[in-house]
């Protein structure tokens, strides 16, 4: 009796029905890059493809243009502007290399040791994109103009004379030869280097200069074997924006350089809208962006860092 009276064992609790996530929901990122991959498209694909097909086409612009895979184009461009191709890389890399060495110690300086002027050292760094590119680069003709303060000082300090020597400047003048064409890729282009450097270098732990610091190691010692490898992604992040601007820019060897320092921006800009040769200019384009891109590839395989700002 007692056995038949028994309760019966209580049943286990049975886990929550659970739904399968909802389709619209799985598909709200793709909807939220639809607008990026939209403008991409509009204004970057579909541009770089009209300008490949014109870059085979062949004909003139009262007769109009047909495609008919011209590739000969490309190589008859490229052997006659190559020195302008030389050119370019040559200023755009020396500019490079000034922006970097003097918006390195500035980034240091914001980020370490500026204290309660950072805000406004920052404000006078990003000052000239206050102003168009255009005039930035027409103050460059006042500030080098013959008989002017800063050539007088250059003269003054003989620097003229290694620039004469190394072929940058002509006599006493310094407009309208590759100096001034690189002064001003260098001034137009310098927040883009000081900016990623200044952000790489304030992600660093002040403690890791600490426990150098406890280990004996000298300041230049810390530098070089903490600051500088944890820098590397700003260096190579300002670098590239600083290169590849300056490699396809024309408007500072225009109005700073004379025929002798034409880049090939400067060819592709004339082809485009002076002679109007399509096919060339758009050759001409594929081209430099191809080497760039060539360049910028090894660049920053040998770099060893995979982390940009």
């Amino acid at each position: 009796m007692s056995a038949a009276t028994e309760a019966p064992p209580p049943l286990a609790p049975t886990a929550p029905e659970t739904r399968p996530p909802r389709r619209r929901g799985r598909l709200t990122p793709y909807w939220l890059l639809l607008p990026g991959i939209l403008w991409l498209v509009v204004f970057f694909a579909l541009p770089l493809v009209y300008q490949a097909s014109t870059s085979v086409q062949t004909g003139s612009l009262e007769q109009g243009y047909k495609v008919t895979w011209h590739f000969a184009t490309y190589w008859d461009a490229l052997s006659e502007y190559w020195p302008q191709f030389v050119r370019s890389v040559l200023y755009a890399a020396s500019a490079t290399i000034l922006c970097l060495l003097l918006g390195y110690p500035l980034a240091y300086l914001i980020a370490f040791r500026a204290g309660r002027w950072r805000n406004l050292i920052m404000i006078l760094v990003i000052a000239p994109f206050f102003t168009s590119f255009l005039i930035r680069t027409l103050a460059w003709k006042t500030i080098l103009a013959d008989g002017g303060p800063v050539v007088g000082a250059l003269n003054t300090l003989h620097v003229l004379d290694v620039t004469n020597w190394l072929g940058w400047t002509a006599g006493d003048r310094v407009l309208a030869t590759p100096l001034a064409v690189v002064c001003g890729l260098t001034y137009n282009f310098l927040p883009f280097m000081i900016l990623p450097l200044y952000t790489s270098l304030e992600r660093i732990d002040g403690r890791l200069h600490e426990a150098a610091g406890d280990l004996y190691a000298r300041p230049w010692t810390t530098f070089r074997k903490v600051t500088f490898p944890l820098s590397m992604p700003g260096v190579v992040s300002g670098t590239l924006l600083t290169f590849i601007p300056a490699a396809g820019d024309y408007v500072n060897a225009d109005l700073l350089g004379s025929t002798d320092t034409r880049m090939v921006g400067n060819v592709i800009q004339s082809q485009f809208l002076r002679i109007l040769d399509y096919p060339t200019a758009a050759a001409l384009s594929f081209i430099l962006m191809a080497a760039i891109l060539a360049m910028v590839t090894v660049y920053i395989r040998r770099s060893g860092t995979e982390d940009l700002v």
